[in-house]
């Protein structure tokens, strides 16, 4: 059985970041949920309040011999703007921030790694304001959160917001989609 490992991403609306990693060869599971934050397990509600300190992120679990954590986190910062401070696009507060929330130093260097690799590519104009920090608590949001964009394809925020990032990561990462 093939080892994984799981690291938490947050690159604004949960939705958009579960959609965009989901299609990944490799990734075997993704949780939509709120990390970081000092309220017990939080609802959405309190989330958007923007008063509990959590952002809204995602679990992914994957297996490192079929898609590296190199290969996950240049995906991750392609696929959103991690140059703009608590927000994405219309969607803005702290819970919308973006972050890498690292289990072990070994994450923390790569995601170092990786911030430095598109900085020095120039791929955005401005600086990359990713906080890369240490997952203290992660919660699984609602259910129905779960699989959003696969199950709301017709939904206007998903068609309007998530679906232009899912076509950019097809343009862009064809050769890593699963069949």
């Amino acid at each position: 059985m093939a080892q994984t490992e799981s690291i938490v991403l947050g690159g604004g609306c949960f939705w958009c970041v579960e959609a965009v990693m989901t299609p990944l060869r490799g990734v075997e599971r993704v949780v939509s949920g709120y990390a970081n934050g000092h309220v017990n397990n939080p609802t959405y509600r309190e989330v958007c309040s923007g008063r509990t300190g959590h952002a809204e992120v995602v679990e992914v679990t994957f297996d490192p011999d079929v898609i590296s954590l190199h290969d996950l986190l240049t995906v991750f910062f392609t696929t959103h703007d991690p140059t703009t401070l608590n927000r994405q696009g219309a969607d803005v507060g702290t819970q919308y921030r973006s972050g890498v929330y690292v289990s072990s130093d070994a994450q923390r260097e790569q995601a170092e790694a990786v911030v430095r690799e598109i900085t020095n590519a120039g791929i955005y104009d401005d600086p990359i304001v990713t906080e890369i920090e240490p997952l203290d608590t992660f919660y699984a949001a609602e259910a129905y959160h779960q699989d959003y964009f696969a199950r709301n394809p017709a939904q206007p925020y998903c068609q309007a917001v998530i679906a232009p990032k899912v076509s950019k990561l097809r343009k862009l990462y064809l050769d890593k989609l699963a069949a």
